[in-house]
């Protein structure tokens, strides 16, 4: 075979990694001169600043005035692990697995807390486990949105309204991206890093009245580090949902993140509003990828359900059969290729899929890439393909 012309035009931003994701159109240092530098994240101003991002978060979000907000160190895995080491005990467990941190939580309850009464009820990448399955008398825990699969719920219904026990939701690559059913929701967390193209090592945690009420009545019977613990002689840590955070957080990091949340309500026309249109800028990227998977031959999607299809991070497989027939490990060495050109050319940085996934790419399409990007990208994609192809052929 012979190796295609290369596409005429790049997309204007390449980076289309799934975390850090790209930042929002048009961000330069700028955006962070107003940075409290040099100053104490304790003193009046930085609390006021870690203050701002929670209420700005919660307008954007539309979370219900009597959930508390807080930012937590670690990211989104902080958040997670606090939540998971701090209330989890009381009820059984149900845990929801499809991917690969879902079955890291899995296995952090199971071998580190080591929790008797817990169900791993799992799929394959590409799937969702039966959530008819689900019983909402026991706690359970799951990943909104699958980042290394691709795969996501449908939606809130299958929550049930009543539920007894607590659901937990890791939502790093959902949040912003998606209407989440806060009322069905008692701990929601996600990080800076994703869908809003923020910097990392920052979480947030969102609790229900529920998940409040059970931080303050349950006493865990492991020892809790310092970093975890959200309760003081059995009362909420307050402060921590004020802006008072547990640990220094970076404030270049904080006014990064103001940044992204102005933006956001700038896409509605002022301040208090901006999620409906984050979402409505992740759906037309997703419809601008369906529309060039429908139309293309060797590439299809690893979540095949078009419901439980991410908006945020879309994983894709190679479906033509020279591929089919390859072994795993040229088939692995194939799609690496096909990452590492696209690199090289500057059309696509780190679209790699993640290393426990099926051999394959992943494109993250949240609110900050343009779809006009994305629409630059497909013939480079197409290029790659035929390039690796003509390569592993010869």
């Amino acid at each position: 075979m012979t190796t295609p012309q290369k596409p005429d035009m790049r997309p204007a931003n390449p980076n289309f990694s799934s975390g850090p994701c790209a930042k929002r159109p048009g961000w330069s240092v700028d955006a962070l001169a107003d940075v409290l530098d040099g100053r104490s994240h304790r003193s009046g101003p930085g609390k006021a600043k870690l203050a701002e991002v929670i209420d700005r978060t919660r307008a954007v979000l539309g979370i219900p005035d009597d959930y508390r907000i807080g930012i937590v160190p670690a990211s989104d895995t902080g958040a997670v692990e606090m939540a998971l080491w701090s209330m989890l005990g009381p009820r059984p467990i149900d845990m929801l697995v499809w991917e690969s941190f879902g079955a890291g939580w899995a296995s952090d309850v199971t071998k580190q807390l080591k929790l008797d009464d817990v169900r791993v009820m799992d799929a394959p990448y590409g799937q969702l486990p039966d959530l008819g399955k689900v019983d909402f008398n026991r706690d359970v825990v799951f990943a909104w949105n699958g980042t290394t699969s691709g795969v996501c719920v449908p939606d809130g219904d299958w929550i049930d309204g009543g539920r007894e026990g607590l659901t937990l939701c890791d939502a790093t690559s959902a949040v912003y991206a998606y209407d989440l059913p806060w009322d069905k929701l008692d701990v929601t967390t996600w990080s800076w890093q994703k869908v809003m193209g923020g910097e990392a090592a920052h979480g947030m945690l969102v609790l229900s009245p529920r998940a409040v009420e059970r931080l303050q009545s349950h006493t865990p019977t492991w020892p809790m580090p310092k970093i975890f613990r959200l309760t003081k002689s059995g009362k909420l840590i307050e402060g921590i949902f004020r802006g008072e955070t547990i640990n220094t957080p970076s404030m270049l990091a904080v006014e990064d993140a103001l940044d992204g949340l102005k933006w956001a309500e700038g896409l509605v026309g002022g301040s208090g509003g901006g999620g409906k249109a984050l979402q409505d800028r992740t759906k037309a990227n997703l419809a601008a990828i369906e529309a060039w998977v429908d139309r293309t031959d060797w590439v299809g999607f690893l979540a095949t359900d078009a419901a439980q299809r991410s908006r945020t991070s879309v994983c894709l497989m190679v479906t033509d059969d020279w591929f089919a027939g390859l072994d795993a490990d040229a088939q692995g060495k194939a799609a690496k290729r096909l990452a590492k050109l696209l690199d090289e050319e500057s059309a696509a940085y780190d679209i790699g899929g993640y290393r426990d996934a099926p051999p394959g790419l992943r494109l993250w399409a949240g609110s900050t890439v343009e779809t006009a990007d994305l629409v630059a990208l497909f013939p480079w994609l197409d290029w790659a393909f035929a390039a690796v192809k003509a390569e592993m052929t010869s």
